[in-house]
Protein backbone atom coordinates (compact mmCIF):
# COMPACT_ATOMS: atom_id res chain seq x y z
CA UNK A 1 0.00 0.00 0.00
CA UNK A 2 1.54 3.43 -0.94
CA UNK A 3 1.04 4.89 2.13
CA UNK A 4 3.94 7.91 1.80
CA UNK A 5 2.89 11.15 0.19
CA UNK A 6 6.31 12.17 -1.23
CA UNK A 7 6.12 16.42 -2.34
CA UNK A 8 8.74 18.36 -4.33
CA UNK A 9 8.47 22.35 -4.94
CA UNK A 10 10.58 25.48 -4.99
CA UNK A 11 10.37 28.98 -5.55
CA UNK A 12 12.85 31.66 -6.65
CA UNK A 13 11.67 34.41 -3.62
CA UNK A 14 14.55 36.73 -1.82
CA UNK A 15 15.11 35.13 1.15
CA UNK A 16 17.63 37.48 3.28
CA UNK A 17 16.65 35.28 6.11
CA UNK A 18 17.43 32.05 5.04
CA UNK A 19 19.59 30.76 7.89
CA UNK A 20 16.94 31.26 10.71
CA UNK A 21 14.49 29.92 7.88
CA UNK A 22 17.03 26.63 8.28
CA UNK A 23 16.49 26.38 12.19
CA UNK A 24 12.91 26.51 12.07
CA UNK A 25 11.46 24.57 9.25
CA UNK A 26 14.36 21.89 10.52
CA UNK A 27 12.11 21.94 13.50
CA UNK A 28 8.80 21.52 11.53
CA UNK A 29 9.85 18.62 9.66
CA UNK A 30 11.32 16.95 12.55
CA UNK A 31 8.46 17.26 15.18
CA UNK A 32 6.42 15.78 12.23
CA UNK A 33 8.73 12.88 11.68
CA UNK A 34 9.21 13.78 8.41
CA UNK A 35 12.08 13.08 5.97
CA UNK A 36 14.31 14.44 2.95
CA UNK A 37 16.09 17.60 1.85
CA UNK A 38 15.08 21.25 2.05
CA UNK A 39 17.43 23.58 0.54
CA UNK A 40 17.79 27.37 1.22
CA UNK A 41 19.14 30.31 -0.29
CA UNK A 42 19.64 33.76 -0.57
CA UNK A 43 17.22 33.35 -4.19
CA UNK A 44 14.41 31.48 -3.02
CA UNK A 45 14.25 27.39 -1.49
CA UNK A 46 14.05 23.88 -2.81
CA UNK A 47 12.50 21.14 -0.85
CA UNK A 48 11.77 17.24 -1.60
CA UNK A 49 9.91 15.48 1.27
CA UNK A 50 8.27 12.66 2.39
CA UNK A 51 6.18 11.27 5.01
CA UNK A 52 2.64 10.06 6.14
CA UNK A 53 0.26 12.50 3.83
CA UNK A 54 -1.52 14.24 7.19
CA UNK A 55 1.98 15.48 8.31
CA UNK A 56 3.16 16.43 4.91
CA UNK A 57 0.53 18.10 4.09
CA UNK A 58 0.28 19.88 7.96
CA UNK A 59 4.03 20.93 6.90
CA UNK A 60 2.62 22.64 3.90
CA UNK A 61 0.38 24.48 5.42
CA UNK A 62 2.65 25.86 8.08
CA UNK A 63 5.25 27.05 5.21
CA UNK A 64 2.36 28.54 3.05
CA UNK A 65 1.42 30.46 6.12
CA UNK A 66 4.85 32.60 5.38
CA UNK A 67 3.30 35.41 2.51
CA UNK A 68 6.44 34.32 0.24
CA UNK A 69 5.75 30.62 -0.25
CA UNK A 70 1.83 30.72 0.10
CA UNK A 71 1.40 30.08 -3.77
CA UNK A 72 3.92 27.37 -3.69
CA UNK A 73 2.21 24.06 -5.14
CA UNK A 74 4.47 20.76 -4.28
CA UNK A 75 4.26 18.20 -6.92
CA UNK A 76 2.86 14.60 -5.44
CA UNK A 77 3.58 11.07 -5.63
CA UNK A 78 3.26 8.14 -3.64
CA UNK A 79 5.30 5.26 -2.27
CA UNK A 80 5.15 2.33 -0.09
CA UNK A 81 8.10 3.27 2.07
CA UNK A 82 10.17 6.20 3.16
CA UNK A 83 12.77 7.12 0.41
CA UNK A 84 14.87 9.43 2.55
CA UNK A 85 17.18 8.34 5.23
CA UNK A 86 17.39 11.50 7.43
CA UNK A 87 15.79 15.01 7.43
CA UNK A 88 18.30 17.87 6.17
CA UNK A 89 17.67 21.35 5.77
CA UNK A 90 20.97 23.29 4.39
CA UNK A 91 21.52 26.93 3.40
CA UNK A 92 23.30 27.17 0.08
CA UNK A 93 25.02 30.30 -1.89
CA UNK A 94 21.86 28.64 -4.89
CA UNK A 95 19.29 26.51 -4.33
CA UNK A 96 20.67 24.94 -7.78
CA UNK A 97 23.75 25.96 -8.54
CA UNK A 98 24.78 27.67 -12.07
CA UNK A 99 27.26 29.69 -11.11
CA UNK A 100 25.51 32.67 -12.90
CA UNK A 101 24.74 35.19 -10.54
CA UNK A 102 23.15 37.33 -13.18
CA UNK A 103 20.20 35.41 -13.28
CA UNK A 104 18.45 35.86 -10.35
CA UNK A 105 14.37 33.99 -11.30
CA UNK A 106 12.78 35.83 -8.58
CA UNK A 107 12.91 39.29 -10.69
CA UNK A 108 11.19 38.42 -13.56
CA UNK A 109 10.53 34.11 -15.07
CA UNK A 110 10.68 32.88 -19.12
CA UNK A 111 7.61 32.36 -20.28
CA UNK A 112 6.61 28.76 -19.36
CA UNK A 113 4.63 26.71 -21.35
CA UNK A 114 2.20 23.92 -19.42
CA UNK A 115 2.43 20.10 -20.22
CA UNK A 116 -0.74 20.11 -22.04
CA UNK A 117 0.48 22.54 -24.56
CA UNK A 118 3.83 20.96 -24.84
CA UNK A 119 1.68 17.68 -25.52
CA UNK A 120 -0.06 19.37 -28.26
CA UNK A 121 2.64 20.83 -29.60
CA UNK A 122 5.17 17.56 -30.32
CA UNK A 123 1.46 15.92 -31.35
CA UNK A 124 1.28 18.20 -34.23
CA UNK A 125 4.94 19.03 -34.62
CA UNK A 126 5.03 22.25 -34.67
CA UNK A 127 3.85 25.10 -31.98
CA UNK A 128 0.53 27.76 -32.51
CA UNK A 129 2.84 29.63 -34.48
CA UNK A 130 4.43 26.99 -37.03
CA UNK A 131 7.59 26.86 -35.90
CA UNK A 132 9.66 23.48 -35.35
CA UNK A 133 9.26 22.55 -31.81
CA UNK A 134 12.82 20.96 -29.67
CA UNK A 135 12.48 19.85 -26.48
CA UNK A 136 15.58 20.21 -24.62
CA UNK A 137 17.04 18.22 -21.52
CA UNK A 138 18.96 20.42 -19.06
CA UNK A 139 19.61 17.59 -16.68
CA UNK A 140 22.76 15.78 -16.25
CA UNK A 141 23.76 12.83 -18.35
CA UNK A 142 22.80 10.20 -16.47
CA UNK A 143 19.49 11.77 -15.14
CA UNK A 144 18.64 11.42 -19.04
CA UNK A 145 20.09 8.02 -19.28
CA UNK A 146 17.24 7.07 -17.03
CA UNK A 147 14.34 8.43 -19.58
CA UNK A 148 12.83 11.77 -21.49
CA UNK A 149 11.36 13.01 -24.01
CA UNK A 150 12.12 11.18 -27.40
CA UNK A 151 14.18 13.57 -29.74
CA UNK A 152 15.33 15.38 -26.93
CA UNK A 153 18.65 18.01 -27.02
CA UNK A 154 20.89 16.30 -25.01
CA UNK A 155 23.84 17.74 -24.14
CA UNK A 156 25.46 15.43 -22.10
CA UNK A 157 26.19 17.48 -19.10
CA UNK A 158 27.76 16.06 -15.88
CA UNK A 159 27.15 19.08 -13.71
CA UNK A 160 24.41 22.24 -13.83
CA UNK A 161 27.28 24.27 -14.19
CA UNK A 162 28.17 23.11 -17.54
CA UNK A 163 25.22 24.40 -18.87
CA UNK A 164 25.92 28.07 -19.77
CA UNK A 165 28.49 26.85 -21.98
CA UNK A 166 26.69 24.33 -23.75
CA UNK A 167 24.14 26.83 -24.87
CA UNK A 168 26.42 29.36 -26.15
CA UNK A 169 28.06 26.02 -28.07
CA UNK A 170 25.12 25.14 -29.94
CA UNK A 171 23.31 28.87 -30.07
CA UNK A 172 22.78 28.85 -33.65
CA UNK A 173 21.11 25.77 -34.00
CA UNK A 174 18.13 27.13 -31.56
CA UNK A 175 17.90 30.33 -33.34
CA UNK A 176 14.92 29.54 -35.49
CA UNK A 177 13.04 26.53 -33.15
CA UNK A 178 10.92 26.88 -30.33
CA UNK A 179 12.74 25.52 -27.36
CA UNK A 180 10.83 23.89 -24.24
CA UNK A 181 13.50 23.27 -21.79
CA UNK A 182 12.68 20.34 -18.96
CA UNK A 183 14.17 19.07 -16.03
CA UNK A 184 12.97 17.03 -13.38
CA UNK A 185 10.27 19.68 -11.25
CA UNK A 186 11.14 22.79 -13.31
CA UNK A 187 14.34 24.62 -11.14
CA UNK A 188 17.10 24.16 -13.46
CA UNK A 189 14.68 24.45 -16.42
CA UNK A 190 13.81 27.94 -14.96
CA UNK A 191 16.75 29.36 -15.10
CA UNK A 192 17.81 27.48 -18.28
CA UNK A 193 15.20 29.12 -19.59
CA UNK A 194 16.03 32.59 -18.26
CA UNK A 195 19.45 32.09 -19.51
CA UNK A 196 19.11 31.34 -23.13
CA UNK A 197 15.91 34.43 -23.31
CA UNK A 198 19.11 36.63 -22.02
CA UNK A 199 21.82 35.90 -25.06
CA UNK A 200 19.21 35.96 -27.71
CA UNK A 201 17.28 33.31 -28.36
CA UNK A 202 13.41 34.33 -28.83
CA UNK A 203 11.04 31.43 -28.13
CA UNK A 204 12.08 29.51 -25.46
CA UNK A 205 9.71 28.33 -23.15
CA UNK A 206 10.56 26.16 -19.82
CA UNK A 207 8.24 23.01 -19.40
CA UNK A 208 5.91 24.47 -16.34
CA UNK A 209 6.31 21.92 -13.43
CA UNK A 210 9.21 19.41 -15.23
CA UNK A 211 8.78 15.62 -16.10
CA UNK A 212 6.82 15.65 -12.91
CA UNK A 213 4.31 17.75 -13.61
CA UNK A 214 4.11 16.17 -16.92
CA UNK A 215 3.93 12.63 -15.87
CA UNK A 216 1.06 14.14 -13.59
CA UNK A 217 -1.26 16.03 -16.50
CA UNK A 218 -0.71 13.93 -19.29
CA UNK A 219 1.05 11.03 -18.84
CA UNK A 220 3.84 9.88 -20.79
CA UNK A 221 3.12 10.44 -24.16
CA UNK A 222 6.07 11.57 -26.16
CA UNK A 223 8.35 9.95 -23.35
CA UNK A 224 10.33 6.89 -22.90
CA UNK A 225 11.79 5.48 -19.67
CA UNK A 226 11.53 7.39 -15.99
CA UNK A 227 12.31 10.07 -14.54
CA UNK A 228 15.23 9.54 -12.18
CA UNK A 229 14.57 10.67 -8.57
CA UNK A 230 17.21 11.74 -6.14
CA UNK A 231 16.14 9.21 -3.52
CA UNK A 232 16.25 5.66 -3.09
CA UNK A 233 12.90 4.76 -5.34
CA UNK A 234 16.04 6.02 -8.00
CA UNK A 235 13.41 6.51 -10.66
CA UNK A 236 9.34 7.07 -11.26
CA UNK A 237 7.37 5.98 -14.25
CA UNK A 238 4.88 7.69 -16.17
CA UNK A 239 1.95 6.82 -13.40
CA UNK A 240 4.91 8.42 -10.94
CA UNK A 241 4.99 5.14 -9.53
CA UNK A 242 8.50 4.19 -8.14
CA UNK A 243 10.33 2.45 -11.11
CA UNK A 244 13.78 2.08 -9.74
CA UNK A 245 14.64 -0.20 -12.77
CA UNK A 246 14.33 2.49 -15.15
CA UNK A 247 17.17 3.93 -13.63
CA UNK A 248 19.26 1.25 -13.51
CA UNK A 249 18.24 0.03 -17.28
CA UNK A 250 19.58 3.71 -18.29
Amino acid sequence: MNSILNISAYKFVPLPDAALLRTLLLQRATALHLKGTILLAEEGINLFLAGPEWYVRGFVAQLQGDARFADIAPKESWSDSQPFKKMLVKVKREIIRMDHPTIRPSEGRAPAVAPATVKRWLDQGHDDAGRPVVTLDTRNDFEVDAGTFNGAIDWRITKFTEFPQAVRAHQAELQDKTVVSFCTGGIRCEKAAILMHDLGLPHVYQLEGGILKYFEEVGGAHYTGGCFVFDERRAVDAELKAAPELAQEG
